[in-house]
């Protein structure tokens, strides 16, 4: 039994739809957002995709990674169906791997307007390097927006051991 009335569920479509059809290409149409019932409350919400895909765009070649979505919502979140549509829709999208972490973010801010959002994709290699993009916000006059320079120059002082890749 559901705790959210039909007005706070206004606007989710996908979850429960077995119809749902699969994005061809970049498509930010399909993101839906919920009501967040405790705006109040400072937490994060995390997501992670481990098989991100999209296509180099001077090759055609797949890329493939893992996603790591970090966010503190304010009145809206994302509902995480529309999220993996959305991601998936990546697939045959041709865009370098920093263009598409921050094309994500960039939607998610827009969709949402977070206090806090960080996006990390960690690539496997092509041709011996990986390349791990890392971005984030926070909204601007707050303290989310100090926490975001913090937490962007000390991201990753201690960067794991990349033997699995």
């Amino acid at each position: 039994m559901s705790t959210r009335t039909e007005n706070e569920l206004h606007g989710v479509t996908m979850l429960g739809n077995t119809q749902s059809k699969y994005p061809n290409d970049y498509a930010p149409e399909v993101l839906e957002t919920f009501i967040n019932k405790h705006p109040e409350n400072d937490y994060f919400v995390k997501f992670n995709c481990p098989e991100f895909t999209s296509l180099c765009p001077i090759t055609g070649q797949p890329d493939f990674a893992t996603i790591y979505i970090s966010y503190v919502p304010c009145h809206k979140m994302v509902e995480s169906k529309s999220l993996k549509l959305y991601l998936f829709s990546f697939r045959n999208h041709g865009d370098f791997h920093e263009d598409c972490m921050n094309i994500i973010m960039k939607d998610l801010i827009k969709l949402m307007g977070p206090k806090y959002i960080e996006v990390w994709g960690k690539f496997t290699p092509r041709g011996g390097i990986s390349i791990d993009p890392y971005c984030n916000y926070g909204k601007p006059e707050t303290k989310w927006e100090e926490i975001a320079y913090h937490r962007l120059t000390n991201h990753d002082l201690y960067p794991e051991k990349v033997d699995n890749r």
